[in-house]
């Protein structure tokens, strides 16, 4: 769902307006706060798909579509792939990792679990540009310029 807060609203008021009318917006609350991290990440990343399938000003990200990849299982599943061409892509220009969490930083782990997919996928190799999207940065080690 493109719409992040139409995605809010089916996902955290809708299902509990009967609780919000009946005056428990407490538990609504408490169960938005549990929530809201897996949806954030979730929300986000269309977000920042569309910001870098505009011209980029950032040398050697370039790419005629970008979008993501993932299996039925979820396994791999890489937030951000920008390819030269779509639905199959021939090169895999750069791939990206989302991380917006509250307070967790883009760690070197994540950054080498990024880099061990993206050579799994045709068209893409040890040198495919791969960078991370976080809310919070990276650590000083995981070797990342944000």
């Amino acid at each position: 769902m493109a719409d992040p807060y139409l995605s809010l609203w089916l996902t955290f008021i809708g299902p509990h307006l009967a609780e919000i009318e009946r005056g428990s917006a407490d538990r609504v609350i408490e169960t938005i706060k549990v929530g809201s991290s897996s949806w954030r990440g979730r929300a986000i990343g269309p977000i920042v798909r569309e910001g870098l399938s505009r011209p980029l000003p950032f040398k050697g990200l370039t790419g005629e579509t970008v979008g993501g990849y993932w299996t039925r299982t979820n396994v791999p599943e890489v937030d951000i792939i920008g390819a030269d061409r779509s639905p199959l892509a021939n090169v895999i220009t750069f791939a990206a990792s989302i991380k917006w969490l509250v307070t967790e930083v883009f760690s070197h782990s994540d950054l080498s679990a990024l880099a061990a997919v993206i050579v799994q996928f045709p068209g893409a190799n040890a040198n495919t540009p791969h960078f991370a999207v976080s809310r919070n940065g990276a650590s000083p080690n995981s070797g990342t310029t944000l």
